[in-house]
C-alpha cells in the first residue's frame, strides 16, 4: 500500500478565511518583471551611434560659398538642388548626415537659412554639399 492511496481521493481543501485568487492575479504571479524601469531604454541609446560633424576646410566652404551665391542670383527660377546637412541629435552629441531634394524658395542672409519650397529650413552652416542640375558645370564636386 501506498502512502498516499488513502488522500488521493479526498477534494481539494478550501479555505473559509481567504478568497481563492482569481485566474488573472495567479497569472500576474509570473509575469516578468523589470526593476529597472527605464533600464533597457538607456542601453538603447547609449548604444545609438552618432556620427560627428565634419568641418570643411577653406576650399569647401568656397566651393558652397560661389554655389549659393549663383542660387541666390537665380533664386527667381526656383532652382532644385540635393542638399547634403548635418542634422544634430536631440537625445545626445553628434548627429547623422541627410541629403535632402527640393527647390529652393529664399535664402536668408541674416539668419543663414535656406527656405526650400516644401517649408524645409536648412542651416547654412551644417551644409557639406550642394548638387544642382541647374549649376554650370564650374563648380567641383565634394
Amino acid at each position: 500500500m501506498n502512502n498516499y492511496e488513502d488522500m488521493i481521493e479526498l477534494p481539494r481543501p478550501i479555505s473559509k478565511a481567504h478568497q481563492p485568487m482569481s485566474l488573472n492575479n495567479r497569472s500576474a504571479q509570473f509575469a516578468p518583471f523589470s526593476a529597472l524601469i527605464g533600464y533597457d531604454e538607456k542601453i538603447r541609446e547609449t548604444a545609438r551611434i552618432t556620427d560627428k560633424k565634419i568641418e570643411l576646410d577653406e576650399e569647401g566652404k568656397v566651393v558652397i560659398n560661389e554655389k549659393l551665391l549663383w542660387l541666390k542670383k537665380h533664386i527667381q527660377l526656383y532652382p532644385q538642388v540635393s542638399i547634403t546637412y548635418f542634422l544634430r541629435d536631440q537625445k545626445k552629441s553628434g548627429g547623422k548626415y541627410q541629403t535632402i531634394t527640393g527647390q529652393i524658395k529664399k535664402i536668408d542672409e541674416l539668419e543663414k537659412i535656406i527656405y526650400l519650397m516644401d517649408k524645409k529650413q536648412i542651416k547654412i552652416e551644417d551644409i557639406i554639399n550642394i548638387v544642382g542640375i541647374d549649376f554650370p558645370y564650374v563648380f567641383p564636386l565634394l
